[in-house]
């Protein structure tokens, strides 16, 4: 059963194939009903004794067309639908594991090859991830590839696009192998406490994927490269150091190869460090664009929203594992001999763990939403006051709009956007925009 399982995901991934390459877009090539990069200020957002907030916020966003706004909205809304599919995809697919023994199956082939516990958690973790990817790739290719490309924010052809998955897998098996290796040693000689390191362990491996990921992660997908452009660099230098962050160096990222997002970030620890810029975001965004986003990320940056997050989700981690354990007793205690679960130590209990962690999270989504879009609202009002660029700020966000609903309901925001909205942002640039007119203001083209 395995193998025809097997044998029919290898035939929907040819047919998706050959579909993606029949289909190839052109490379690059922005749709017609893309943000408008906005050059001017409006005439209803300018400076004037009679300015107002929320008459300057409808200016702006009267700029956007139409067609570009409902593909926006229509790309946003599917997310969420896409939320429910890919849990009940993974659901489904881990229940697929356990139910017909595969995971028992797996669990068997690698003690037959080694004794060497390690290994074995190793050797099951290979067929795991390589098994999975098989049989969620249809999903895969259709989110990330057909549905990306169908809305414009996908620039790379089949082949660049499936090189990249293989490398996320070679990342996947490679820093997975080690955190299921270490977690299950812990299960293994700490039956009892287990929950408590394995948290403790979970949390450090969070910490070291924010270490690494921009020197050693990044490079691996996308070319990154010291910016020299001193009109580009000097600006956002100048607004690192009055900010006391210590940067020396711009870096540019070639984001374009694969997306027509845009995008910056202030990353890393200590000497791993960087401000990066995707090209995206050097082509389409004004200097005044630039200075308003990298103002947004220095904020998280000096407002620690780093350790902050990772407090947070210390937090959410340990309450998870604590959860976690109770879960597995009572489904063990319910369905573990017909899945031939030996323990919490055997490996082949990871699609259980997979499956109710999956839950965890799809239910704590607007949790984590809420705590993300309260920190991205902080860097928004420290970037404002530090940029100075409030029609800067404006500007990124329409063109941010691309891929964000720019005005949703109340109720549709708290669950679903890890950002404000695109209304919301705009709005509280022109707030600061009204309080600081007096106040001198730098000169360009996205300025009064």
């Amino acid at each position: 059963m395995r193998h025809r399982l097997i044998a029919v995901s290898f035939v929907v991934i040819c047919i998706l194939s050959c579909l993606a390459a029949a289909l190839q877009p052109t490379p690059g090539q922005l749709p017609g009903t893309a943000m408008p990069t906005i050059t001017s200020v409006p005439a209803g957002a300018q400076a004037s004794p009679n300015f107002n907030a929320d008459a300057a916020t409808e200016a702006y966003l009267a700029l956007i067309p139409p067609e570009a706004k409902a593909r926006s909205d229509a790309y946003f809304e599917g997310g969420y639908w896409m939320i429910l599919w890919d849990f009940l995809y993974l659901a489904v697919v881990m229940l697929i594991l356990l139910n017909l023994g595969w995971s028992a199956g797996m669990r068997n082939l690698a003690e037959r090859i080694t004794r060497f516990k390690p290994l074995q958690t190793l050797i099951y973790w290979i067929e795991y991830i390589v098994l999975v990817s098989v049989m969620t790739f249809p999903l895969t290719v259709y989110e990330d590839y057909f549905r990306e490309h169908k809305y414009g924010l996908a620039t790379q052809t089949f082949g660049p696009w499936m090189v990249d998955q293989l490398k996320e897998l070679g990342v996947d098996l490679v820093l997975g192998g080690i955190l299921v290796m270490v977690l299950f040693g812990v299960v293994r000689r700490l039956s009892r406490s287990w929950w408590i390191w394995g948290s403790a362990v979970s949390i450090v491996f969070v910490i070291f994927l924010a270490l690494i990921e921009p020197v050693y992660l990044m490079p691996i997908f996308n070319k990154v490269k010291r910016l020299d452009d001193p009109k580009v660099t000097q600006p956002i230098l100048q607004l690192a150091r009055a900010n006391g962050i210590p940067a020396k160096d711009v870096y540019e990222i070639d984001a374009s190869r694969q997306s027509t997002r845009m995008s910056a970030n202030v990353s890393g620890f200590g000497q791993t460090m960087r401000i990066t810029l995707n090209d995206n975001l050097l082509r389409r965004g004004s200097p005044e664009e630039i200075q308003a986003v990298m103002g947004h990320e220095m904020g998280h940056y000096v407002l620690d929203h780093v350790y902050n997050g990772i407090l947070f989700f210390s937090v959410v981690i340990v309450i998870f594992f604590a959860l976690l354990r109770w879960a597995l007793e009572w489904t063990r205690a319910r369905w573990g001999e017909k899945w031939r679960i030996r323990g919490i130590g055997d490996t082949a209990v990871l699609p259980l763990v997979v499956l109710l962690g999956s839950i965890f999270f799809f239910a704590m989504t607007p949790v984590l939403n809420t705590f993300t879009r309260t920190q991205e609202h902080e860097a928004d009002m420290f970037g404002l006051n530090a940029s100075r660029q409030p029609d800067g700020f404006a500007q990124a966000a329409i063109h941010l709009g691309e891929y964000r609903k720019m005005s949703p309901g109340t109720v549709e925001e708290w669950v679903f956007f890890d950002h404000p909205s695109g209304r919301h942002r705009i709005h509280d640039a022109m707030v600061w925009k009204a309080q600081n007119l007096n106040l001198p203001q730098p000169q360009g083209t996205g300025t009064p």
